[in-house]
């Protein structure tokens, strides 16, 4: 194994112990606003440190292996790769923290959180969970379930959303835990929209391939208009 081989196999490692990491802090943020835990908000924003550490260390990692002269197309997309993905898990962590936050906030509210929301969460965590598996398995077709799974993502934000309004309306939820729960809700589907882009990066690092989002869902992938640099 070359010297490059050696470094790009100890990097992808570091990045799916990150995937692990940011999918543990996640579910501990779905967890304390669930049931309203404080202690584990807590545990989450103090979390937050270690994600933001290992992030800055893999893209110290990643960006000097480009500059190794790899003409592998395989090799470079390798790295391209990790680097998006580094960022996208990142970002997902802090659309963690953001839940955590807002159990941190002083508001306190007596009102049960949907049970609609227990099982977003979960899909969202799930797909966090396959993104991760299907970047470490190189596995593409893992990686395309994933993506057929954000529409069913947004039925439920809307589901979420619709029955927290009727819910103010009839006089069940205050109007401070209904923002709470949208703001939430939206930190949570962002959740799955940085989950499928990573899967998108597993695509194109097995295919060079490019998957488009469309209005009416997720397409097959296809060809880049221009050729994929190698």
């Amino acid at each position: 194994m070359s010297g490059f081989d050696e470094r790009l196999a100890l990097l992808k490692q570091e990045i799916v112990i990150q995937g692990r990491r940011v999918l543990d802090l996640c579910t501990t943020a779905v967890d304390c606003f669930f049931d309203g835990d404080a202690e584990k908000a807590k545990c989450v924003v103090a979390g937050d440190a270690e994600i933001d550490r290992a992030d800055v260390d893999i893209e110290r990692a990643s960006v000097p292996l480009l500059a190794l002269g790899q003409t592998k197309e395989h090799s470079i997309r390798s790295v391209l790769t990790i680097v998006k993905v580094n960022n996208e898990l990142e970002r997902i962590a802090d659309a963690g923290v953001c839940i955590a936050e807002r159990v941190l906030e002083p508001a306190r509210f007596s009102e049960q959180v949907p049970a609609v929301f227990r099982v977003m969460s979960n899909s969202v965590l799930g797909m966090l969970r396959d993104a991760t598996r299907s970047l470490e398995r190189e596995d593409a077709d893992l990686a395309r379930q994933v993506l057929l799974f954000d529409d069913t993502l947004t039925q439920f934000k809307r589901q979420i959303l619709m029955e927290a309004e009727e819910a103010v309306a009839r006089g069940t939820f205050s109007a401070g835990f209904a923002f709470r729960l949208m703001a939430v809700t939206k930190s949570v589907e962002r959740m799955g929209d940085h989950a499928t882009n990573i899967c998108e990066q597993v695509i194109y690092l097995r295919s060079g391939l490019i998957v488009r989002h469309r209005p009416e869902g997720w397409s097959e992938p296809t060809a880049p208009e221009t050729k994929v640099v190698s």
